[in-house]
């Protein structure tokens, strides 16, 4: 399923996916408010397949053919404790 995808400036890592480009009469009036501005991004073909970086690509699917969008929101982690994860889980494996 081809797709839109906005950054939005409210927070960092949030992001806006639309079935129709530039469609946001879609976006329910209180959920477009908490965005800020909205600046396309990129444009992708999602399939159950496509490995996305941070959403199960079977939801995006579901919440763009249900209500023509799809809400990303930034995960709660920081980048350092995501990091520090991943390097833990590393050192665990390795063993």
């Amino acid at each position: 399923m081809n797709c839109y995808i906005y950054r939005c400036s409210a927070k960092n890592d949030m992001y806006i996916y639309l079935k129709d480009q530039d469609d946001f009469s879609v976006v329910p009036k209180h959920i477009m408010k908490s965005l800020g501005e909205t600046e396309f991004t990129l444009e992708i073909d999602v399939t159950p397949e496509r490995k996305l970086a941070k959403e199960n690509p079977e939801t995006v699917i579901k919440n763009l053919h249900e209500h023509g969008f799809h809400l990303q929101l930034p995960s709660e982690k920081s980048i350092e404790e995501i990091m520090t994860e991943i390097a833990q889980t590393s050192r665990q494996q390795s063993k």
